[in-house]
């Protein structure tokens, strides 16, 4: 069996939408791991396989590249592939097409394949039913480990609210791009977008806990360290964004 590319279409929503008309960044996350699980499906070990196998997958790193956000009621084409596989990780990318057919958005992602009863990696290689790929990739990188923050301007603080968990029980990796973001000061918000944004997760995250972001910003960079505080300490995430 040959794999190919999956696409799909989306219309952008107007509740989907910022303030400037543009694409949520959370919803554009949660609109890729869609289709990134109806893709898994089809080639046979998403959802349902993972469930009758005592599998999960678990992100361990993002890189995004945001030439422009998609605008409220525009028509656009998402497409997504397994794109590299190793022992213990499974790459996979996506790319977004606006109205004009010009690529907007770029993605790759890594993953574990976890074992629920033990909650660590297991061989992707000897778990998955298809042992091929789709030899391109959106964006070529290695996923470098994220800096620690040196020097914050703020901390934000809040509880992980249950809206926040996923079908895995723990904080849903679309969420830490949201807290890191809205760690930024909202003026600055307001005139810039993102460029490009990496994340290195760490640790799972769970409902109730207490969480803070810590933030150092450069100019049009900020780097955030995203972790619990109180009973359990420990880092969740670290997260890059760059701004234009």
């Amino acid at each position: 069996m040959k794999l190919e590319k999956y696409s799909k279409n989306y219309t952008v929503r107007s509740y989907e939408c910022d303030c400037n008309n543009s694409l949520r960044i959370l919803t554009l996350m949660n609109i890729l791991q869609d289709i990134a699980d109806e893709n898994a499906a089809l080639l046979g070990f998403g959802l349902e396989f993972c469930i009758k196998n005592g599998l999960t997958w678990v992100g361990t790193n993002y890189v995004l590249e945001i030439d422009r956000l998609p605008q409220i009621h525009e028509n656009i084409k998402i497409v997504t592939w397994p794109s590299a596989r190793n022992k213990f990780s499974a790459y996979r990318d996506f790319e977004v097409f606006g109205e004009d057919g010009k690529s907007i958005v770029r993605a790759t992602s890594e993953w574990a394949l976890i074992s629920l009863e033990r909650r660590r990696p297991v061989s992707v290689t000897d778990n998955l039913p298809i042992k091929e790929v789709v030899e391109s990739r959106a964006i070529t990188t290695l996923f470098p480990k994220i800096e620690e923050v040196q020097e914050f301007e703020n901390q934000y603080k809040f509880r992980v609210r249950f809206d926040d968990i996923d079908i895995n029980k723990h904080i849903n990796n679309a969420v830490y791009i949201l807290w890191a973001s809205e760690a930024v000061d909202s003026e600055f918000r307001l005139a810039h977008n993102p460029a490009k944004i990496s994340i290195n997760f760490k640790k799972e995250g769970f409902i109730g806990e207490k969480v803070m972001v810590i933030t150092e910003q450069n100019a049009q960079n900020t780097l955030h360290s995203i972790r619990t505080y109180g009973d359990n300490e420990r880092e969740l995430a670290r997260v890059s964004i760059e701004w234009k």
